[in-house]
């Protein structure tokens, strides 16, 4: 069944969803950024430590918080695994190696939470979780379900290439990919976010936030 998120969605505040957690397991979770306030940003990380977030992996290519979540919160774990958002190919190897980081916390520490976020929680960090699920044997189309649950705002426009990376790991060869990825974005054409809506009302929150209104 295909799930509308259009602005006509009576129940759907993208502001509301920017910076809540969205957990995607039980130990992974999906979020946006700590405020650009230290008061709000701090308030905000002990929020997510009360609700057991040790690892924090920020894939923001523009920003770190590497320096306040050291200051405020030494024992989380921060990563800065940074990238753009500009719409256009994600490099293969950032999806590898976050996978490869969010897995090994997992597996180090059992009480390990993780957070994956980038600044709005609309397609980079969605994408990088999407991944994640694969690795622990999700389906495409059921991790997507998965995180739609959850976060709703998720867009994950890079999803369909952590698809494609993710079975050129695993040696499956060309033709069966690009047949996996085709049928992926057929589900996702069909259960679409209107991407350029939720930006818009997000980005409508932070003018007000940045301009003392809110």
């Amino acid at each position: 069944m295909s799930i509308d998120h259009t602005p006509t969605t009576p129940n759907l505040d993208p502001a509301a969803w920017w910076r809540r957690l969205g957990w995607v397991t039980p130990r992974i979770a999906v979020c946006g950024d700590l405020p650009e306030s230290d008061v709000a940003a701090r308030a905000m990380l002990d929020q997510w430590i009360a609700e057991g977030i040790t690892v924090i992996i920020d894939v923001r290519g523009e920003h770190s918080d590497e320096r306040r979540v050291a200051e405020w919160a030494p024992h989380v774990r921060y990563a800065h695994l940074g990238t753009h958002d500009n719409g256009g190919d994600q490099d293969d190897r950032w999806f590898i190696l976050g996978v490869e980081a969010i897995l090994a916390a997992l597996a180090a520490d059992p009480d390990a939470k993780v957070v994956v976020h980038c600044h709005m929680g609309v397609n980079r960090a969605p994408s990088l979780a999407f991944a994640v699920l694969l690795a622990l044997g999700f389906g495409p189309i059921e991790a997507m379900t998965t995180m739609r649950e959850v976060r709703p705002i998720a867009a994950a426009i890079y999803a369909g290439q952590a698809l494609d990376a993710h079975l050129w790991a695993r040696g499956v060869p060309r033709g069966e990919r690009e047949f996996a990825v085709e049928e992926f974005a057929e589900w996702q054409r069909a259960n679409r976010v209107d991407m350029g809506w939720v930006i818009s009302r997000i980005r409508r929150a932070e003018y007000e936030l940045d301009a003392g209104l809110d």
